[in-house]
């Protein structure tokens, strides 16, 4: 879908855990064509200091309505202000940007993986896969049950398990440590959520063939020409790939602030060559 200048219209907003707010847009524009790991960049309407828009990932997006909801928290003057709005104010928004998680078509059971606000970035991908009749399970992690996304917002398909910190609901620990649950099952992982999360999960992806014993998706040997690091047909065939939650600027590759570095040693704006990425893309011990 081509990227658009859009004015859209809040249809509800509410605060679903404490300091994060869900929020729904009439934009049929961006509802239909938008896939699943995109985002908007939004405009705040008070000028007042609030020069530079803020990145939301598309967290659902129905064409049947024309509706799109973003999730976020409030950490600031714009996103604070973005929690003052109120059913029938309207918001410029500039999308979809950036590039979708890809799914192989062979793949049946995707395992979704998010930490926190991470859940906005991967939400879509379980509209998306169920619609395409494919099995999804999401492994959620949170400091404590009061941080915990309600089931009760995600699709009565997706098979739900948590992990706290502290133990307060599900597992006890990090997210991470439910993953070798589940890698056997899981053709593919598609997560979100911060960097050392996201550094882990790639680790622990580096080194499933070898425990596993299972081939790798691609083309069969000495049959044509490897595919390019960073093309779609590459991510397409990676078992694991990830949103990357950098801070943005313009959101449309000028002005270089959401850089980070990849195993080919050439800089990747999260914006554009982003913000999903295969995980062996990533130069994970940089530290950008």
């Amino acid at each position: 879908m081509t990227m658009r200048l859009v004015r859209t219209e809040l249809v509800d907003s509410r605060e679903i855990l404490p300091g994060q707010w869900l929020q729904s847009f009439l934009a049929p524009e961006l509802s239909s064509g938008s896939r699943a790991g995109q985002f908007v960049h939004a405009r705040t309407g008070d000028l007042s200091g609030l020069v530079l828009r803020r990145p939301f990932s598309i967290n659902t997006a129905d064409p049947a309505t024309g509706v799109i909801t973003i999730h976020f928290r409030t950490i600031g003057r714009g996103t604070e202000w973005f929690t003052r709005l109120r059913p029938g104010d309207t918001v410029e928004m500039l999308g979809p940007l950036g590039r979708p998680f890809e799914v192989d078509p062979r793949s049946r059971h995707l395992l979704l993986i998010a930490g926190g606000l991470g859940m906005a970035g991967v939400r879509s991908l379980a509209d998306e896969a169920i619609n395409h009749g494919r099995q999804v399970t999401l492994l959620f992690g949170a400091a404590s049950a009061r941080d915990v996304y309600p089931s009760s917002l995600l699709p009565d398909e997706v098979e739900y398990v948590i992990a706290t910190d502290d133990g307060s609901v599900g597992h006890k620990g990090f997210v991470t440590e439910l993953v070798p649950d589940y890698e056997g099952w899981a053709d593919q992982a598609f997560a979100c959520g911060p960097a050392p999360m996201l550094a882990a999960l790639a680790r622990i992806a580096e080194g499933r063939r070898e425990r596993l014993g299972v081939a790798k998706l691609g083309r069969k040997r000495g049959v044509g020409k490897p595919d390019v690091v960073g093309s779609t047909a590459a991510r397409r065939k990676a078992f694991l790939q990830v949103s990357m939650e950098q801070n943005m600027g313009c959101a449309v590759g000028a002005c270089l602030g959401c850089v980070i570095m990849g195993t080919n040693g050439v800089p990747q704006r999260v914006c554009r060559e982003g913000p999903v990425f295969a995980a062996e893309e990533v130069a994970w011990e940089s530290g950008w």
